[in-house]
Formats: C-alpha cells, sequence, structure tokens
C-alpha cells in the first residue's frame, strides 16, 4: 500500500483530476475502476472520485509496486521540467508576491505565452524562476502547471498574474472571468484630450486577419460583433501628445488600441491601428518600435491594487527635450489618486 498526502498546492481539486494528474500513465476509466474496487481509498473510506480535497487528506492507493511504478509514466514531465530548470529568469521582474499569486512586469516584446512550441514566453520565464527558488518542485510539477492568468499584446508591457498554486489559480480565474478585477492602463496618443469619457461601442475581430473592427452601432459591424466599454481620464500632456489612465471594462482583444484610434486618437507606435507617418517620427526622434501601452495597475476585489510604473520611454516622449523636471519627474502630471 502507498499513501499520498495532500499538500496545500494540491488542495481545492477533486479527486478525480488529482488522480488523473498523479497516474499519468493511467486511463480515467482504470481510475474509476480502481476506486468502485477500493483499490484507491480517501481517508481510509470508499470514494467517487467527486470529492473535494483538503490539505492533509490522505490517499490509499492498493497497487503493486510494480502497477504503481507504470501507472505514474513521467518521462514526458521529467523533460519539460529539465528543460524549464535551463531557462534564465534572472531578467523577470516580480512586482508582487505571495504564497499563491504572482505578479511580474511582462517587457514590451515578450510573449505572454508561447505560441510555439519552441518559443520562450514569460510563462515559461515564470516557472524557471519559481524551480530556482524552490517553490516548484520536480514532483509538485507533476500535480500542477503555474501558469499566466491573464494575457497582454505582445508589443503591449507591464502586468501580469499568475498562480502560483492550484488555489491561487483558481481565485485569479475566478476574479478575471467575473470582471471583478479593476484593469487600469497608461498610453500615450496622438492629440490633446482635456476630459475624462466613457467609450461604449461593439468590436468585431476579423480572425483572419488579427484585426478588429469598432463602431458605436453595432449593425455597422458583421454578426458576431461583441459590446465593449472603455474610460479614460487625461494625466498630462505636452502640444499634441496626451498621457492617458486606461480603465479596461471589458476586456476585448485589441479593444483599447482600437477604440481610441476610432475616435481620431491612435496610440503612439502602434502598427496596426496607429497613424503611420507619427510613428515613424516617433521612431526617429524616441526609438518608440511599439504601441506604448503599458498596463498599469490591477485592483483585486479583496482591496490589494499592485502598481507597475511604465518605463522610461513614456518621459522621453511625453517631455520631449525640455519637458522633464530635474529629478527625471513628468511636469504638470496630475494626481492618480
Amino acid at each position: 500500500m502507498r499513501e499520498i498526502s495532500i499538500t496545500k498546492e494540491e488542495a481545492g481539486q477533486r479527486l478525480d483530476k488529482f488522480l488523473c494528474k498523479y497516474f499519468r500513465a493511467a486511463t480515467t476509466s482504470f481510475l474509476y475502476k480502481m476506486l468502485r474496487k477500493k483499490n484507491i481509498v480517501l481517508n481510509q473510506k470508499r470514494a467517487e472520485g467527486r470529492e473535494l480535497l483538503s490539505e492533509g487528506d490522505r490517499i490509499q492507493v492498493f497497487f503493486s509496486d510494480e502497477t504503481f511504478e507504470r501507472m505514474r509514466g513521467g518521462d514526458h514531465q521529467d523533460q519539460a521540467f529539465f528543460t524549464l530548470k535551463e531557462i534564465d529568469y534572472r531578467h523577470v521582474h516580480v512586482i508582487y508576491e505571495d504564497e499563491d499569486i504572482l505578479a511580474l512586469d511582462k517587457p514590451a516584446g515578450c510573449l505572454s505565452q508561447r505560441a510555439g512550441q519552441k518559443d520562450i514566453s514569460l510563462n515559461e520565464e515564470m516557472l524557471a524562476y519559481l524551480i530556482a527558488k524552490g517553490a516548484l518542485t520536480r514532483e509538485s510539477y507533476f500535480l500542477f502547471h503555474p501558469s499566466v492568468a491573464n494575457r497582454l499584446d505582445r508589443n503591449t508591457s507591464g502586468l501580469i498574474l499568475a498562480g502560483k498554486t492550484l488555489r491561487g489559480q483558481q481565485y485569479l480565474s475566478e476574479q478575471l472571468r467575473d470582471r471583478s478585477v479593476i484593469k487600469l492602463y497608461h498610453t500615450i496618443v496622438r492629440g490633446r484630450l482635456t476630459e475624462e469619457l466613457q467609450l461604449d461601442g461593439y468590436l468585431y475581430k476579423d480572425v483572419g486577419r488579427n484585426q478588429v473592427l469598432v463602431s458605436e452601432k453595432k449593425e455597422d459591424l458583421p454578426e458576431g460583433a461583441q459590446e465593449i466599454h472603455t474610460a479614460y481620464r487625461p494625466l498630462d500632456h505636452r502640444k499634441d501628445l496626451t498621457l492617458l489612465e486606461v480603465h479596461l471594462m471589458t476586456g476585448r482583444s485589441h479593444q483599447i488600441r482600437a477604440h481610441l484610434a476610432s475616435i481620431g486618437h491612435p496610440i503612439a507606435g502602434d502598427p496596426k491601428y496607429g497613424d503611420f507617418h507619427w510613428n515613424q517620427i516617433l521612431r526617429r526622434k524616441y526609438g518608440v518600435r511599439g504601441q506604448l501601452l503599458h498596463s498599469y495597475s490591477i485592483k483585486l476585489p479583496d482591496g490589494r491594487e499592485i502598481i507597475c510604473p511604465e518605463g522610461e520611454i513614456y518621459r522621453r516622449v511625453l517631455s520631449g527635450q525640455d519637458g522633464c523636471a530635474r529629478d527625471g519627474t513628468l511636469k504638470n502630471r496630475k494626481s492618480q489618486t
């Protein structure tokens, strides 16, 4: 008989889901058969598989040593784990960390999650970081893969949340799904905006072109358009530029970029929805090579607010040649409270 003790990281999931991860080479039908025959029991009692596991629960498994090891499998998982250990994580910028969640500063140009098998995204770098600090072991990796909970476009910078534990992952997933999280972005747009405003409209995504269309009227767009709401307030400005704080009220693909462009205020450096000639000027003068859109703040329903200041390039663009104070901060910047 072998006994498996449930840790805090593994608690909160169904017994059958846990068993499928633990015995990677076993079929679901085999595991249910073992439950029915009481070859797998929970806390020395018969179990059906639907039970939610708690920290300290004990699963007793009555397999032969040979069957136990064969059902465990693991060659592929071992290879993946040791590949992650080799990834350079030293430039990963952790903004916030507790027992269950992480908040990371994603640089522009970095993928949130990999698009292909050979990609190394922020997600893989985060896993390498957890392995290096001992928060993710070979055994715990077999049972639960920590993962980023939200995504940003490749050339959008700023806050990415990740669940370190199953409990953290479930918490973040629930809050993001229910839109209980308040997400604020900072961006520089063309033109001078002086008033707070909420933009309402509809968005249609052309999957083939990876581009979206925005309109105030749903009937102006193809079938399948979704309702969107985007609020903004000006924080600072210089001549024909404005620094905005944007509240992403509905998180649709390319929503902020397309919505602001639709009212004649495209984001600086945006290659898809922006002003090509203006972007060329910004590139030559300030080195802007992608959209200046930054995930600045995430407010969680429990009262926590995580802030990730935007990079130096925002100060350069907004201040121009003589717009910086001696300490490097922006002049005339309004309170962000």
